[in-house]
């Protein structure tokens, strides 16, 4: 159980610190655009008041909070469902999930929306969807939580 809450946190921690970094300290949000010299990623400043690829999306205090009660659901969901796992994996994955959820939470509650950077281009065509850490973090707990199959008498 404290795994996944360390673990939980130290993913909130990196999600923020790459937001605060990259928005704030590069000044993206007022550049809008950073070219990494890479043919693949650069960094795009997209404020999210939706949910994923802008669905959703909305210019509501209302809307932010809902969103924000929902990620806290998920994140007690997943805390719970896994909090007496004794398999490392399984917690980690949890972790990233909640650790995502929460940190993007945070983007809704501090900014009334959350904070899309990155931006992944390929073979000259440019691709309009930004996104983040937690967006990382929550993608790889899920796929690995659907691939790992989550049954602890396989273990």
């Amino acid at each position: 159980m404290y795994k996944i809450l360390l673990f939980s946190f130290v993913f909130i921690t990196l999600d923020q610190l790459s937001k605060w970094f990259v928005v704030f300290y590069l000044d993206l949000e007022q550049k809008l655009y950073l070219n990494l010299n890479n043919q693949f990623i650069n960094f795009y400043m997209a404020w999210n008041k939706g949910i994923n690829f802008g669905l959703l999306e909305g210019d509501s205090t209302v809307q932010a909070y809902i969103l924000t009660a929902i990620s806290i659901i998920i994140s007690l969901a997943f805390f719970v469902w896994l909090r007496n796992s004794k398999r490392f994996l399984m917690q980690i994955l949890a972790s990233l999930v909640i650790g995502g959820a929460l940190g993007n939470a945070i983007d809704r509650l501090l900014y009334g929306a959350v904070a899309d950077f990155i931006n992944v281009t390929c073979c000259g065509i440019r691709n309009p969807y930004s996104f983040n850490l937690a967006d990382v973090f929550i993608f790889i707990g899920l796929i690995g939580l659907l691939i790992f199959n989550f049954d602890e008498k396989q273990n």
